[in-house]
C-alpha cells in the first residue's frame, strides 16, 4: 500500500500532528484519521512512495534499546503511557522510530492498547517485542518488561558487534587480496609475457600456465566479473526459495568450524529468547513459536515446530530437542533439570550466557585460524608467481652471458 504524509490537529489537545500512514487512497486515509479524532489539514502521498521506495527507513537497533530503557524509566516513575509516548517521540533522533511513535501515540489516544498499536509496525517492533509488551500489559509490569527488553536488545547488539568486529580484518584482507590478484593477472602479467616473447626467452610449463591465466583474464575479464555477480545473484535467489533456504541452512550446520559456530549462535539465541519470554509471562507454546521465527535457521526452526507438536501430546520439552540431534547434550540436560526443578527460565538464561561466551571464544579462535591461513595462501600465490616470472629471467640472463 502507498504511504501518505499528513498534517492534522488533535481535537482533544489542540496539538499539531505530522506523520505518515499507509492507505489504499487519500479517502481511506482521511477516514482513518477522522476515527482517531484528528482534524485533517493536509494529506499527500509520501515522496519515498513516489520514488518507488519501500516508504520506510530501517530503524537502528541502538535507537530501540534507548527507547525501551527510557520508556521503562518513565513508567517506573509513574508517568502515564500517553505522556511517555509524547516525550519520547519529541526527543527521538531516529526518523524511522520517530514517525512510528507518532502513529502509535495517535492510535493509543484513539483507544488502542499499546500492544495493538505496536503490532501494526512489525518492521520496527518484532513479534518478540510485541508479545512481551502484551504480557506486560496483562500483568501490569510494563516497566519491568521494558527493562528486560532493553537489556535483551542491548546484549543482542553487543554480541553481533563483537562478531562483526572480529571478522572485519580477515574479510578486508581477503577482499583486498582478491582485487590485487585480479589486477595482477589482468594488467601486469601480460606485459611480462610480451617482454619474454620479444626476447625469445624459453618459458617453462608453469610460466606458460601462469601467462595462460593472464591471457584469459585480459580477454575475458568482463566474463569473470559477470560470472561472479551472476553467481552471487543466483545464489541469493536460490536461498530465497523454501527448498534452497532449507538446504543452505543444513549445509551451514555441517561445515567444519563454521557449522559449530552457527549451532552455538542459534543455541545462544534460542535459550536467551526463550528464557526471556517465559520469564516475562508469555505462554510456553507461544514462546516456542516466536523463538522458532527468530533463530534464523530453517532446520532448527523446524526442530522447534516438532517440539511444539510434541508438547501438545504431553511430552517434556527436553525429549524432542534431544531427539532432533541438533542441540548439544548440555543444553537438553539443563532444560530437563529446569523442567524437573521448576526453574526453566533461570536455566535457559544460564545456557544463553554460557553459549554467548562460547560464541565469542569460537569467533576469536576462528579469526586467529583465518589470519595465518590467509598469509599462507597469499604467500603460496606470490611465491608461485615469483618463481614463474624469475625462471625465464634467469634463462634470458644466461643467454646474454
Amino acid at each position: 500500500m502507498p504511504l501518505y504524509a499528513y498534517k492534522a490537529i488533535d481535537t482533544a489537545t489542540g496539538r499539531v500532528v505530522q506523520s505518515t500512514i499507509e492507505g489504499e487512497s487519500e479517502q481511506s486515509v482521511a477516514a482513518k484519521l477522522r476515527e482517531q479524532a484528528l482534524h485533517i489539514a493536509e494529506i499527500k502521498i509520501s515522496k519515498s512512495t513516489k520514488k518507488g521506495g519501500k516508504g520506510k527507513q530501517k530503524i537502528k537497533p541502538k535507537s530501540l534499546v534507548v527507547f525501551s530503557r527510557q520508556f521503562a524509566t518513565m513508567i517506573d516513575a509513574g508517568i502515564p503511557i500517553l505522556r511517555c509516548l509524547d516525550i519520547l517521540q519529541g526527543q527521538c533522533k531516529d526518523p524511522a522510530l520517530k514517525s512510528t511513535l507518532e502513529i502509535i501515540t495517535v492510535d493509543v489516544k484513539g483507544g488502542m492498547t499499546l500492544t495493538e498499536s505496536m503490532a501494526k509496525h512489525p518492521d520496527v517492533f518484532n513479534r518478540l517485542y510485541v508479545n512481551m509488551i502484551k504480557a506486560a500489559e496483562l500483568g501490569g509490569i510494563l516497566d519491568i518488561i521494558l527493562d528486560r527488553l532493553s537489556q535483551f536488545l542491548e546484549y543482542e547488539a553487543e554480541v553481533k558487534g563483537r562478531i562483526k568486529s572480529a571478522m572485519t580484518y580477515p574479510v578486508l584482507v581477503l577482499v583486498f587480496s582478491q582485487i590485487m590478484l585480479f589486477a595482477l593477472f589482468t594488467f601486469v602479467l601480460p606485459k611480462f609475457k610480451d617482454i619474454f616473447t620479444g626476447m625469445n626467452a624459453e618459458m617453462p610449463t608453469v610460466t606458460k600456465f601462469l601467462f595462460g591465466i593472464g591471457d584469459f583474464m585480459q580477454a575475458y575479464w568482463w566474463a569473470v566479473i559477470l560470472a561472479g555477480v551472476g553467481g552471487f545473484i543466483g545464489f541469493k535467489q536460490w536461498i530465497k526459495t523454501p527448498a534452497g533456504r532449507y538446504r543452505w541452512d543444513f549445509i551451514k550446520l555441517r561445515i567444519p568450524v563454521v557449522g559449530d559456530l552457527a549451532v552455538k549462535m542459534s543455541v545462544a539465541r534460542f535459550a536467551r529468547t526463550f528464557g526471556t519470554l517465559i520469564n516475562s509471562g508469555v505462554p510456553m507454546m507461544r514462546s516456542l513459536e516466536i523463538v522458532g521465527e527468530t533463530l534464523g535457521n530453517l532446520v532448527l526452526s523446524q526442530a522447534i515446530d516438532v517440539t511444539r507438536n510434541s508438547l501438545k501430546e504431553g511430552n517434556k520439552l527436553s525429549v524432542p530437542l534431544t531427539a532432533s540431534g541438533l542441540f548439544p547434550t548440555m543444553v537438553t540436560t539443563m532444560i530437563d533439570v529446569g523442567e524437573e526443578s521448576g526453574r526453566l527460565p533461570e536455566m535457559l538464561v544460564k545456557v544463553g550466557e554460557f553459549y554467548d561466551q562460547e560464541v565469542e571464544q569460537t569467533v576469536k579462535g576462528l579469526t586467529s585460524l583465518i589470519e595465518p591461513l590467509l598469509i599462507i595462501f597469499l604467500g603460496c600465490v606470490v611465491g608461485f608467481i615469483a618463481i614463474s616470472i624469475m625462471v625465464p629471467i634467469f634463462s634470458i640472463v644466461n643467454n646474454i652471458k
